[in-house]
């Protein structure tokens, strides 16, 4: 049984990390959605699950026609 983790989860995982570590700081704004594709190696849909998780978790805030930022934990 495979124990690899699901692809939208890895990014998750990874983009949660470089929010905590200070790498990504709030207010920085997060590549495109085809760019985190192309980086990541998956679909676009792939990465659309991970950002819906991410806001989900306050972690991130999408601003329509502007892009998608780390959220400012001051601001919840």
């Amino acid at each position: 049984m495979s124990t690899a983790q699901p692809s939208f989860r890895r990014i998750v995982n990874e983009i949660t990390e470089k929010i905590k570590t200070g790498e990504l700081a709030p207010g920085t704004k997060l590549p495109s959605t085809s760019q985190l594709a192309a980086m990541y190696e998956v679909s676009t849909g792939t990465v659309y699950r991970a950002l819906s998780l991410l806001h989900d978790r306050d972690l991130i805030i999408g601003q329509p026609g502007r892009g998608t930022y780390v959220a400012d934990p001051a601001d919840k």
